[in-house]
């Protein structure tokens, strides 16, 4: 009689981890921005001040907590651009991807 191979522990992680990737896309194709957060106006920020916004973040967040008036994200702003530098500030010069690496203590 013939026994059944089943698939090893890391095939099947990598399958969760696709499934789950999958998962994902499919529910940020549904995200969209309302036009009235988008404009293309002179002196509406764009690409460096996303970075800079971005960079700011965690006082930003912290202020926004004891003042109304303190927001951390621009709206309108340019859109795309605008959120690619939001992006940016946040994980390399915010040190989120410095912060989250793993050092060997040799």
């Amino acid at each position: 009689m013939a026994e059944r191979k089943t698939a090893p522990a890391p095939a099947r992680r990598y399958g969760d981890r696709a499934a789950a990737l999958l998962l994902l896309l499919t529910l940020s194709a549904c995200a969209s921005q309302i036009d009235a957060g988008v404009a293309g106006d002179a002196g509406t920020p764009g690409f460096l001040w996303g970075m800079w916004h971005g960079f700011i973040f965690p006082w930003s967040f912290i202020g926004s907590l004891f003042s109304p008036d303190i927001a951390v994200y621009a709206v309108p702003n340019t859109g795309g651009w605008y959120d690619f530098g939001f992006f940016l500030g946040i994980t390399v010069l915010g040190g989120g991807s410095f912060f989250g690496s793993k050092k060997s203590r040799a």
